[in-house]
C-alpha cells in the first residue's frame, strides 16, 4: 500500500510539473504572440497600410496591399464618346509623291501602260523638318547728336531687347519647357534643345530661367491665384519633405481643382498660415489628420478618406482575426464613399436620411467592435487600435464631413497630385535643392505651371506668355465661371 501511494504522490508532483510547465509556455507563446503582432505591425508598414508616402517603399516594392481603389467597371483604353488622339489622314498633305503602277501585270504580263487608274491608295507619313540655323536680328538704333545743346538722342530698342547678345523668346520658352516644365536637368535640357532645335544654349542661361520666372510670377499671378483660393468653397492642402542645404525643409500646397498655390518653411502653423491662403478661408479645408491644422478653427475640416483606410489596413493586418472593427471601419468608409459619388452621380445635393443613419449606425458598430477587440489587452498593437479607434471616436464628423456635403471628396488626391511633381524634381536633381532660394523658385514656377495646366493651357505656352507678354493669370475659380 506504501508503495502505490509513493507512486500515485510522484504521479501528482510529476502531473503538477507538467501543468507548470504547461502555463510557463502559455504564457512565453503570449509573450511571443504580442511580439510577433509588434513586428508585423512595424514591417508591414509601407504606402499602402500607413501615412508614409510612396517614395519610401525603396526601388521594386510594390505594397502588399494594392490600391484600395475599387473597379469602375469601364474597360481599359479609350472610353465611349471620347474622341481620342489616334494619327489620321488630312485632306491637303505638305507634299504629294506619286506611286506609279508597274507598266505590266505580274500575273500575265499584259501591259498597263494605257490602263486608266482604278483607284488611289493613300499612306501619309507625319514627320518634322530639319531644324533651321538659327535666325540672328539685330536691331540697329540711330545715335543722333543735337547741334543745338549736345544731348545725344537715340532710337528706342523693342521690349525684351536689353542685351548685345541675347536668346530670343522661342529659345527661352523651349529651354525653360525643358527645365521647368519637364523637369530635366540643365545640363541634359541644353543637350536636348541642341538635338531637337539646332540652337546651343549655355546652362547658366538654363539655370537662370527659374529665378527670372519666379521674379515674373511675384507681382500679378500670386496675389491673384492667394485671392481666388481664399474665396474657394473648397480647398485642399498638403505638405512634403525637401532637402536642401543639408536640412529638410517642407513644401506646403494649396489647391482646388483648376488653382495651385505652393510655398516653402518648417511644418509649423505660422507657415502654413505664411502661404496666405488658410487663414483666410471660409468654406472647408481637405486635408490629412496632421495637427498642424488644427488652429485654423474658422473653418470646417475634413480628413482624407485613403490615409484612414491605410490606417485601418495596418491595424488588420496585424491580426486578422483579433482587430476586425479595422476591416468594418474600413468598409464603413467603402460604402459611405459609394453612396456619395452615386448620390454625385444621379444630380442629388444630399444623402437621404435613411442612408446616413445606415453609415452612422455601421460607424457605431465598428466602434463598439473596436471596444471588444482590445479589450484587457496591453500590447504594442492593442494600444495602437486604441488611438486609431479614439480618433475615429472623437472626430466623427471631419471624418464623415464628405457625407454631409458632396461638393467635398471622399480623399485629398488633388493636393497629393499637385505636390508631386516635387519629388519628381527631386530625384531628377539629385535628391535635394542647392539653396533655399531655388526650393523657393520651383514652388512659384510650379504654382504658375500646375494651374495652367488646370485651365487645359499648355506648359510651353504658358511659359511663352510669361517671358514676352507676361504672365496669365487666372481671373476666376473655374474656367466656366470665367466665360459666365
Amino acid at each position: 500500500m506504501a508503495a502505490v501511494r509513493g507512486e500515485l504522490a510522484a504521479s501528482r508532483a510529476e502531473a503538477a510539473a507538467k501543468d507548470e510547465r504547461i502555463d510557463q509556455l502559455l504564457v512565453q507563446i503570449a509573450e511571443l504572440t504580442t511580439q510577433v503582432q509588434a513586428l508585423v505591425l512595424r514591417l508591414s508598414r509601407d504606402s499602402s497600410t500607413s501615412s508614409k508616402p510612396p517614395s519610401s517603399d525603396g526601388p521594386g516594392k510594390r505594397p502588399r496591399g494594392g490600391s484600395s481603389r475599387t473597379r469602375s467597371g469601364r474597360k481599359p483604353g479609350k472610353q465611349p464618346g471620347d474622341p481620342g488622339t489616334t494619327l489620321r489622314q488630312v485632306e491637303d498633305p505638305n507634299e504629294r509623291i506619286v506611286i506609279p503602277a508597274p507598266a505590266s501585270c505580274a500575273g500575265c504580263a499584259s501591259s498597263l501602260v494605257k490602263i486608266p487608274v482604278a483607284a488611289v491608295r493613300r499612306r501619309q507619313v507625319f514627320d518634322l523638318a530639319t531644324p533651321l540655323p538659327p535666325q540672328v536680328i539685330e536691331y540697329a538704333a540711330d545715335v543722333k547728336c543735337c547741334p543745338g545743346c549736345g544731348k545725344k538722342a537715340t532710337g528706342v530698342f523693342p521690349a525684351g531687347v536689353e542685351s548685345a547678345a541675347q536668346y530670343g523668346p522661342d529659345v527661352t520658352a523651349k529651354v525653360a519647357d525643358a527645365v521647368l516644365g519637364h523637369h530635366i536637368p540643365v545640363h541634359r535640357s541644353t543637350l536636348l534643345v541642341m538635338e531637337l532645335c539646332g540652337m546651343k544654349v549655355s546652362t547658366g542661361f538654363a539655370a537662370s530661367l527659374r529665378g527670372r520666372a519666379a521674379r515674373l510670377l511675384e507681382a500679378g499671378f500670386l496675389p491673384s491665384v492667394r485671392a481666388l483660393l481664399s474665396g474657394a468653397p473648397v480647398v485642399h492642402a498638403d505638405e512634403t519633405f525637401t532637402r536642401t542645404r543639408a536640412r529638410t525643409v517642407f513644401l506646403h500646397v494649396a489647391s482646388t481643382a483648376h488653382l495651385t498655390l505652393m510655398h516653402t518653411g518648417d511644418r509649423s502653423a505660422a507657415t502654413i498660415d505664411a502661404g496666405q491662403v488658410l487663414p483666410h478661408l471660409s468654406g472647408v479645408l481637405v486635408r490629412d489628420g496632421y495637427a498642424g491644422y488644427t488652429h485654423l478653427d474658422h473653418v470646417l475640416h475634413a480628413w482624407c478618406g485613403a490615409h484612414l483606410l491605410r490606417d485601418l489596413r495596418g491595424i488588420h493586418e496585424a491580426d486578422l482575426q483579433g482587430q476586425l472593427w479595422a476591416r468594418a471601419m474600413a468598409d464603413t468608409l467603402l460604402e459611405a464613399n459609394r453612396l456619395a459619388s452615386a448620390a454625385r452621380d444621379t444630380g442629388r445635393e444630399e444623402l437621404t436620411a435613411d442612408e446616413l443613419r445606415t453609415i452612422h449606425r455601421l460607424y457605431t458598430g465598428a466602434l463598439a467592435r473596436s471596444r471588444q477587440d482590445n479589450r484587457n489587452k496591453n500590447t504594442e498593437l492593442a494600444r495602437h487600435a486604441r488611438t486609431l479607434a479614439k480618433r475615429f471616436e472623437e472626430h466623427r464628423e471631419v471624418i464623415l464631413r464628405f457625407t454631409t456635403d458632396l461638393t467635398v471628396p471622399f480623399t485629398n488626391n488633388q493636393a497629393e497630385r499637385d505636390i508631386r511633381p516635387a519629388k519628381v524634381q527631386q530625384r531628377s536633381s539629385g535628391g535635394c535643392w542647392r539653396t533655399l532660394q531655388g526650393l523657393a523658385d520651383f514652388a512659384i514656377v510650379q504654382s504658375y505651371l500646375s494651374t495652367a495646366a488646370k485651365w487645359g493651357i499648355s506648359r510651353y505656352d504658358a511659359l511663352q506668355r510669361l517671358f514676352t507678354t507676361g504672365a496669365w493669370i487666372p481671373h476666376a475659380l473655374t474656367p466656366d465661371t470665367a466665360t459666365a
